[in-house]
């Protein structure tokens, strides 16, 4: 059990390590101001917490319990929205102009609106997620805004990180994403298949 438990952290680490290590190493990096590869760097481990998020809320992780996995959950959204700040407003301050043309969706990269539209979900996300309880949003009710925006967070992410040609190694990139997809497909199963059998037993 315990070496069960070990393989699949490692696993985790290593999906998410191996993107970053290949990143660091990339020749690219020597053209590259500070900043600029700080706000590369926060848009990999966005993408790593992306990973990160169905499978605690869907107790994929082994090791804590249900209830700190949701905490674990809530925090690591709180870093999330803070990793897409940092690339964002690191972007913004190596080319203003680049930025203003993204977040009007007037920029001829393909890659800039999925990146925008995943940005003000993740920003959705997180409002929302703090202002539950003062708006008194019910599971259900969290769950019907939640889900789709999830959705549009993975869908729209991954699509941002494949269309761009930068740091990342393309075929490390290419597993991560396909690892935030399986993982976020899985969940979202796993959870209608509670609810119809909810729905069944009921």
């Amino acid at each position: 059990m315990k070496g069960s438990r070990s393989l699949i952290w490692a696993a985790l680490g290593l999906a998410l390590g191996v993107p970053i290590a290949l990143a660091a190493t990339s020749e690219q990096l020597a053209w590259r101001g500070p900043v600029y590869i700080l706000a590369g760097f926060a848009g990999i481990i966005a993408l790593g917490l992306v990973l990160v998020q169905p499978l605690l809320i869907g107790g994929y992780l082994p090791g804590p319990s249900a209830y700190r996995a949701r905490c674990a959950h809530y925090w690591i959204g709180g870093g999330l929205a803070l990793a897409v700040v940092i690339h964002v407003a690191d972007l913004w301050f190596t080319s203003p102009p680049d930025m203003i043309d993204a977040l009007t969706f007037s920029s001829p990269t393909p890659f800039s609106p999925f990146g925008v539209i995943a940005m003000w979900a993740i920003f959705a996300v997180a409002l929302l997620a703090g202002l539950r309880r003062r708006l008194g949003l019910r599971l259900r009710t969290w769950r019907i805004v939640h889900i789709p925006l999830a959705i549009v967070i993975v869908m729209c992410g991954v699509v941002h990180c494949l269309l761009i040609e930068g740091t990342m190694e393309t075929i490390s990139k290419a597993a991560l994403c396909a690892l935030v997809v399986a993982a976020t497909v899985k969940v979202m199963v796993d959870l209608w298949r509670k609810r119809a059998l909810r729905g069944e037993s009921a």
